[in-house]
């Protein structure tokens, strides 16, 4: 057998890795689908999904920018979770759009209310490796607070971008390995958007509530770092007295006035019940996170069962 020098063998060797510099190009490149698509103005799609690996196969393969894990009215099933990302992870997309990261951005919505805190919700998701976070029931500005804090590592007060304080645990290993970073890497791009304009992480906090509309504008002048500002018009309907009557005037009226103020303070502003008939309003009125619901098709069935008189 023909030995091979060590020279020639290291020089085969490099050839078949990845070089340093091709490295840090892929890892320097925008990570999240979601935040990509609306940080320069545009409109961003996602979708509240059950915590199943069938959903998350099917979302991969769909054109959402993203979707969300559904925590809060679902069980939260953490293992479930980090099982759902590893199913959207397709080696043929990750090849052909030559990214690390998953085409369609996965984040989580957390089962706690904001008065609830929740920070060890947040901190074994975004460890699990999701992108973000979705924090139902964010009434006052401490509860806005607590929800950037706990998406954020400590910093030194000298620090920039110190405010708002970090609170996350440092525990990444298992997010690193999903981001498709080192600790180092991971560590520069785990910060929230918009506040570091490198961020990869979203925090989405719900109005759902009168009081969280008037703290809104304090919540916004004073809480850096909320990416999205998500109506919950379903809660926020109850509260009025029409429940689940999405077009009343007084239940629009408010929604309004929560488009008006994201808008005064520069904030994206989602709305989560959109379809082909309100979708043109929802985009004329501002909205730039817009959440149609996956819609399963039974076209076939339909046909079928109308050709054998069961229609």
């Amino acid at each position: 057998m023909k030995q091979v020098c060590n020279q020639c063998l290291q020089a085969i060797l490099f050839n078949r890795v990845i070089q340093p510099s091709e490295t840090n190009m892929v890892a320097t490149s925008r990570l999240n689908g979601l935040v990509g698509a609306m940080e320069n103005g545009g409109i961003a799609f996602s979708a509240f999904v059950p915590m199943d690996i069938n959903s998350a196969q099917a979302m991969a393969a769909s054109r959402f920018d993203g979707i969300i894990y559904e925590g809060e009215h679902s069980p939260w099933d953490i293992v479930a979770l980090g099982h759902c990302l590893q199913y959207m992870l397709d080696r043929r997309q990750i090849a052909d759009r030559d990214s690390i990261a998953p085409r369609v951005t996965p984040l989580a919505r957390i089962p706690v209310n904001g008065i609830e805190m929740g920070q060890w919700h947040a901190k074994q998701a975004l460890d699990t490796g999701t992108y973000g976070i979705v924090w139902p029931h964010i009434s006052t500005v401490e509860e806005a607070y607590n929800a950037v804090a706990a998406c954020r590592y400590p910093r030194l007060k000298s620090a920039p971008l110190y405010e708002p304080r970090g609170i996350r645990g440092d525990g990444p290993a298992r997010a690193c390995r999903y981001w498709g970073l080192n600790q180092q890497e991971y560590y520069s791009k785990a910060d929230v958007w918009p506040l570091a304009q490198n961020g990869e992480i979203l925090v989405v906090i719900q109005i759902e509530d009168t009081a969280g509309i008037q703290n809104l504008p304090d919540m916004l002048k004073n809480v850096p770092g909320i990416g999205v500002v998500l109506i919950g018009e379903g809660d926020l309907g109850q509260e009025l007295g029409h429940p689940r009557q999405y077009d009343h005037p007084v239940l629009l009226e408010h929604i309004a006035e929560i488009v008006a103020i994201c808008k005064e303070h520069d904030v994206v502003v989602g709305h989560p019940h959109a379809d082909s008939n309100n979708m043109q309003r929802i985009i004329d009125e501002g909205f730039r996170f817009i959440m149609p619901g996956p819609v399963r098709s039974y076209e076939g069935l339909e046909r079928g069962l109308e050709l054998t008189g069961r229609a």
